[in-house]
Parts: structure tokens; C-alpha cells; sequence
């Protein structure tokens, strides 16, 4: 993990488009405004996480549906001989 030190009013970059900086430093929290891309997702960290255990749950309820259509569909294709 790569820390840096900065000051209120600092930033940092992280590539070319996105930016970082420090707004507001208060107790023991700190301010960050973040400029980005829109096609650069940024989300908490907490948000991102249930974002794909979510991402994960769709996916494996889709792969359950798909197995369960298919039968539907094989019982239709035998009825019709």
C-alpha cells in the first residue's frame, strides 16, 4: 500500500483522469473530493462490497434460472412430439 502525507487542499492523481483531493480534515475524519471520468465507477468502500455480493447473487439466481428454463423448455419440446 502506497501512503502519502498531504494537506488540507492538497491532491493526488491516480492516472491521468482522476483526482483526488483532500477537503476537509477534521478529528478523525477526512474530506475527499474526487474528480473522475464517468465511466470511472467510485463508491465507498462498504457500497462497493455489497455491490458485488449482489453482482454475485444475480448471477448465480441467472444461472439457476437458466437450468430450470431449460427443463421447462425440453418438457414443451416432448409434449409437442
Amino acid at each position: 500500500m502506497l501512503v502519502l502525507a498531504r494537506k488540507r487542499d492538497q491532491s493526488i492523481m491516480i492516472g491521468d483522469e482522476v483526482e483526488v483531493i483532500i477537503v476537509d480534515v477534521h478529528g478523525d475524519q477526512v474530506k475527499l473530493g474526487i474528480t473522475a471520468p464517468r465511466h470511472v465507477p467510485v463508491h465507498r468502500k462498504e457500497v462497493y462490497e455489497e455491490i458485488q455480493r449482489e453482482n454475485i447473487r444475480a448471477a448465480a439466481e441467472t444461472k439457476a434460472e437458466k437450468v430450470s428454463g431449460l427443463g421447462a423448455l425440453f418438457k414443451i419440446s416432448k409434449e409437442k412430439k
